[in-house]
This record gives C-alpha cells, sequence and structure tokens, in this order.
C-alpha cells in the first residue's frame, strides 16, 4: 500500500482546488468580463462601500502598486471611482459606480448559486464538516508564511 504524507495530501488537495477555482488564471477575463484580481477588488469595495487603496491591498494580501495597477483599469473602464483624500492626496478612497454595483451585484448573485451547487453535491451530513473545514484550513493559512518564502 502506498502511504502518502497527509502534507502531500493536503497540498495537492489544495493545488487542485485553487485551479478549479481559477486562481492562476488571474490576467484572463473569468468573472463576469473583468480578471480575477478586479473581479475580488469590486467584491470587496462592494462589500464595505468604500475602501482606501491600502486597505484593498490589505484585503486582497497584494501589494499597494499591484492593487493601483488593477484600480486604475476599473477606474478606465468606469466601474470605480477614486478619489484623493481631502487631508492627505496619498490616502485614496475607492468607491463602485453605478455600473461596478450592478457588477458587484451580478457577481454576488452567480458566486452565491455557484456555491449552492457545490454544497448541493456535497451529501447533506457532511457540509458542516467541510464548511468548518474549509475555515480551519483557511485560519491556518492566514497564520502562517507564504510558502514561497525561504524559511530560516
Amino acid at each position: 500500500m502506498n502511504l502518502i504524507r497527509s502534507s502531500q495530501r493536503l497540498r495537492e488537495g489544495t493545488r487542485l482546488l485553487l485551479r478549479k477555482l481559477g486562481i492562476f488564471e488571474r490576467d484572463e477575463a473569468l468573472c463576469c468580463g473583468v480578471t480575477y484580481a478586479q473581479c475580488h477588488a469590486v467584491v470587496e469595495v462592494g462589500r464595505k462601500e468604500t475602501l482606501s487603496l491600502n486597505e484593498l491591498a490589505e484585503l486582497l494580501n497584494l501589494d499597494k502598486s499591484t492593487v493601483s495597477k488593477t484600480v486604475d483599469q476599473l477606474v478606465k473602464n468606469d466601474i470605480m471611482l477614486r478619489e484623493p483624500g481631502q487631508k492627505d492626496r496619498r490616502y485614496v478612497t475607492l468607491t463602485l459606480t453605478t455600473e461596478g454595483y450592478e457588477l458587484f451585484q451580478s457577481i454576488e448573485k452567480r458566486m452565491e448559486a455557484y456555491f449552492t451547487e457545490i454544497l448541493d453535491s456535497i451529501p447533506e451530513n457532511k457540509r458542516e464538516q467541510v464548511i468548518e473545514g474549509v475555515q480551519i484550513l483557511s485560519d491556518a493559512m492566514q497564520k502562517t508564511e507564504c510558502w514561497c518564502r525561504e524559511r530560516k
């Protein structure tokens, strides 16, 4: 019998999960006509209604310059508004335009339907266990330094 270490099983399961969710296809229009990164930016701003560029970068776990480029494209496409702060022009406030809010609602509706369908395909007596497992995994990943950084 070929035994595979638990860490390898976790790695492979997570890798396939991320691939299925389209995580690695960042530059393609995957999400209602916008890129994956733009989709996440729209969702985060839509949920909070107003966010600073720094807050968005923190929520997306990306550096400010990467988020700024993503936001630039959303502003150019009339999906998001970028306004400098009144006291400090370096502080940038982000909100959705009417078109952006409609996109946000569409994304939320589609994602709800998608994850409802996934949940419906899991045996009812295992659903809470799956949800709890995903939350535990997410929490553990938040506490652990990225795998791509060299360990001391």
